[in-house]
């Protein structure tokens, strides 16, 4: 006896639930209580389970089951992966040049030239000499243990993907930070971005796009570390002083020269912030991306995992804890001359 035939022969759906339905294996219950005699007993009230789909179909076989509401998602999906493909893939296909390009670029480009042009890179950004160091010793380190090629690769992802979470992740903050309207709608979106787990963003991008295909991880990476650029600048350009907008309104300055001038200026460490943490973001999910053919450390790390090699393991993940530490370091620098600058 299932749990719940009491609920169908109460609702007088019996008939309902047996029509069309043939003699199927007995549940295990049904078979002790068969082997003993007589039906399965009908379960106490501490053993009742929940009423899932699963549950209500042992009762009911015309019930769906649960395996039935993935399946018909499934479908759903693959009838129309081909039409999204077909109007994705001319849009998405410029990432995939950017990411091939770069990813010749940084392994084309001999050490010798691409090492001393990041460190002119973190000194114009930092003005500090301690940094320029500590970069050197990190990039240094990690070409001696011959990273070197996974460590570009890595970066030169980070950069694309970064500077296009900045492309288009400032607009929308700034037009979320001008219509509540806006903003109420695009919220629930950048939190269900921000709360789905990192191997959720791959499941449907596998289906549309060739594994092969450099946009596959860069979709991902860019669509998992977005939001932190969308938000601090709209809650930057948000909080900028009411009192300082309406000065400028008083010298008669136009929307457009009240963002340029007044706006985005007061708002620029939280805009900064906001590249910090979307490069961070980029960082972690490269490493995941590895499962879907993105190069770099992640190969390395994935390579430890699945042959088991310890020290390949533990030493790319030196080596990709040593990018963040100088990516975000980097970074704060860049926040800490805007700050000293606004307070100049």
């Amino acid at each position: 006896m299932a749990s719940y035939d009491f609920l169908f022969d109460g609702l007088g759906l019996r008939d309902w639930c047996e029509a069309g339905t043939s003699d199927g294996p007995m549940s295990m219950a049904d078979l002790i209580g068969k082997a003993a005699g007589g039906e399965a007993a009908a379960p106490t009230i501490w053993e009742l389970p929940f009423p899932s789909m699963d549950a209500l179909n042992d009762a009911c076989p015309n019930f769906p089951q649960a395996r039935e509401l993935t399946k018909g998602l499934e479908n759903g999906f693959l009838s129309i992966k081909d039409g999204l493909s077909l109007f994705l893939d001319p849009i998405t296909q410029p990432l995939s040049w950017s990411l091939e390009a770069a990813l010749w670029l940084f392994q084309t480009a001999p050490w010798w030239i691409m090492i001393p042009l990041l460190l002119l890179v973190v000194q114009l950004v930092s003005r500090s000499v301690k940094l320029v160091g500590f970069v050197a010793l990190c990039l240094g380190f990690l070409a001696f243990i011959d990273y070197y090629d996974h460590a570009m690769q890595t970066l030169a992802i980070i950069f694309v993907c970064a500077a296009i979470c900045v492309l288009i992740g400032v607009p929308i903050g700034i037009a979320m930070s001008r219509s509540n309207t806006f903003q109420n709608i695009t919220t629930p979106v950048l939190d269900m971005l921000q709360t789905l787990p990192p191997f959720v963003y791959l499941i449907p991008l596998i289906f549309l796009f060739s594994v092969t295909e450099p946009k596959l991880y860069g979709i991902a990476i860019i669509l998992y570390a977005i939001v932190p650029v969308i938000r601090l600048t709209n809650l930057g350009i948000r909080l900028v002083d009411k009192e300082v907008i309406e000065a400028a309104e008083s010298f008669g300055m136009t929307s457009w020269q009240k963002l340029t001038g007044v706006q985005i200026p007061l708002a620029l460490p939280n805009i900064m912030a906001g590249v910090n943490q979307t490069i961070m973001m980029s960082l972690a999910m490269v490493v995941i991306a590895s499962l879907v053919s993105a190069p770099g450390l992640g190969v390395l790390v994935l390579r430890g995992i699945r042959n088991l090699e310890l020290g390949v393991g533990l030493l790319s993940g030196l080596g990709i804890v040593l990018l963040a530490v100088v990516l975000d370091r980097v970074t704060k620098a860049a926040l800490a001359r805007v700050n000293a600058a606004q307070k100049h």
